[in-house]
């Protein structure tokens, strides 16, 4: 099982996942440098992401689009804040209207993604924090928690150079 925990802290307004995978910390990374990589996992099975555009640096961007089954979209964006590699990566997330543009209401989360090295294994930890408990609720009743652990199930196959889906 790539998901070994998610654990909401309504306190702490944040939801945080680990996951691990049989690679190397630098092959693990890969899946967040790489825009191909990345929109093969980022998002549940039924909702794949095309990344528009992906600016990995410190201060750059990304925007993306998720597709559903009835082909509607769903768009997001992330800020780079911090960007370390291969063990750290931090980004503001959020979404997006259908020009890209940030939709406020919906709040804005930002991620501390780690990367260790465990037992011949990677271990990936993400922690998101929300700004508010209402932001963080938004998201969970949308179903996030399901869909993260739906996502990050797909990395597996990446690694192992097959195909998703």
């Amino acid at each position: 099982m790539t998901v070994v925990s998610s654990q909401k802290n309504a306190e702490a307004l944040s939801i945080t996942f680990v996951a691990e995978f049989d690679a190397a910390v630098e092959r693990v990374w890969q899946v967040w440098e790489d825009p191909r990589q990345l929109e093969r996992w980022w998002g549940p099975p039924t909702w794949p992401a095309t990344f528009e555009s992906h600016d990995f640096a410190s201060g750059g961007s990304a925007s993306y689009y998720m597709t559903g089954p009835d082909g509607g979209k769903s768009r997001g964006w992330w800020r780079f804040t911090a960007i370390e590699p291969p063990h750290r990566l931090e980004f503001d997330d959020g979404f997006a209207d259908d020009n890209g543009d940030p939709v406020p209401d919906m709040g804005t989360s930002h991620a501390v993604m780690r990367l260790e090295a465990v037992d011949h294994r990677t271990r990936m930890t993400i922690v998101s924090t929300f700004d508010s408990a209402d932001a963080l609720e938004k998201v969970l009743a949308m179903g996030m928690e399901e869909g993260m652990r739906q996502a990050l199930g797909q990395i597996d196959a990446i690694l192992a150079g097959s195909t998703v889906g």
